[in-house]
């Protein structure tokens, strides 16, 4: 498997699970607040990570307040922005120099920036399994091997 596959597949499962979590959040009715906040934060940093790799200017704050309405439609957005990018990147190793959002410049090589969105969203995804349960919700069991099992990502 190469690393375009390779970074297919978690992007498949990062677009399963997210969806998981939004599917928990609209049963408990976006409860905890918290969870919403957290989960509208995850789609605006994987926006963001997809347009500094896109060389492209911010278009959303890092913490939005998405109503869940607008968490599903970045839900249904991102997934193809994201195949996209893979299908047509060449080489995920060549650097790319972009500004983060305290206005310092950072040189960082596209496979470790899909790394991080992959990584970034796993932990808050963490975080509001934690928020909804302490509330009393039961929150999206988004654990990858269970996405693997039935079916949600490919296997190689």
């Amino acid at each position: 498997m190469n690393m375009r596959q390779h970074l297919g597949r978690l992007f498949a499962y990062d677009d399963w699970a997210n969806r998981e979590v939004l599917t928990a959040l609209k049963q408990s009715g976006g409860q905890p607040p918290r969870s919403l906040q957290l989960v509208a934060h995850v789609f605006a940093a994987e926006r963001l990570w997809w347009e500094r790799l896109q060389s492209q200017k911010q278009s959303l704050p890092v913490w939005p307040e998405f109503s869940l309405q607008q968490c599903e439609a970045q839900a249904d957005e991102l997934p193809g922005l994201w195949k996209n990018y893979l299908d047509q990147q060449a080489d995920f190793s060549r650097p790319i120099t972009y500004k983060n959002s305290k206005g310092e410049i950072w040189t960082s090589q596209p496979q470790d920036v899909l790394l991080h969105v992959l990584m970034h969203s796993t932990y808050h995804r963490g975080q509001i399994a934690t928020s909804m349960r302490a509330a009393g919700f039961v929150p999206a069991y988004t654990d990858f091997i269970h996405a693997v099992r039935k079916g949600f990502v490919e296997e190689p």
